[in-house]
């Protein structure tokens, strides 16, 4: 933490979500980071097309880690964003660059996770939020700003959890870097037999679309010459 926050005279009164040790989760990330890497890249905290939603700032220098409770979460927050269904046949097509250099990992975890609850809507008024907080494409600024918030004000917590925007009701969190020296900065385990190593690949392509398909979504094959 920098000082700058908690920059709020509210009060919150954060819902604690506890997730046991032991259980699995999945990640959707690009190739060049390991699948229980944080990712130490930090958004620009004025700036809401810079980064991903609760992203930590130079104001506040976390590294995230997301993840979906499901193959088929992780896939859709990953590739679903903004995506419209198509004429005629009323599917949802992912550009083949979506999944470029990118794989689908499968984590378990270490420890007990204290999460943030924002599931429910009084979980998010606990927080003097409401579901814009988690739906507003235009409001990331103002997303990261009020996670440093409940950051501040629940040091205990090692992230937030969430509905899924894109697969409700199943679920989506974020981990915070800086909450885990009580497991050795490693809250996660991988689990390197399942998951999907070449997201861009024919094999994954199957695969991935197998899981997107209750959603009417699916990965465009790479055009060729």
């Amino acid at each position: 933490m920098t000082g700058i926050f908690p920059m709020t005279s509210l009060e919150l009164r954060p819902v604690l979500h506890v997730l046991p040790a032991g259980t699995e989760l999945w990640r959707v990330h690009n190739i060049r980071y390991a699948p229980d890497e944080f990712n130490p890249k930090l958004a620009d905290p004025f700036e809401f097309k810079d980064g991903s939603r609760f992203d930590g700032t130079p104001l506040d220098p976390y590294h995230c880690l997301y993840l979906g409770d499901t193959a088929t979460t992780a896939l859709a927050e990953s590739v679903l964003r903004s995506r419209p269904f198509e004429l005629p046949a009323g599917r949802r097509r992912i550009p083949y660059a979506t999944v470029l250099h990118r794989t689908l990992s499968v984590l378990r975890t270490r420890c007990e996770l204290t999460l943030v609850s924002l599931i429910e809507a009084k979980d998010l008024a606990a927080v003097c939020q409401e579901s814009t907080l988690l739906e507003d494409e235009r409001n990331y600024v103002s997303a990261r700003r009020w996670a440093s918030e409940i950051r501040a004000q629940a040091p205990e917590a090692m992230g937030l959890i969430w509905q899924s925007r894109h697969n409700r009701p199943q679920r989506a969190l974020v981990l915070f870097h800086d909450r885990f020296a009580h497991c050795d900065g490693k809250p996660l385990d991988v689990v390197p037999t399942s998951g999907i190593p070449q997201l861009d690949s024919e094999a994954g392509i199957d695969r991935a679309n197998r899981f997107l398909e209750p959603l009417r979504a699916e990965i465009s094959r790479p055009r060729r010459e």
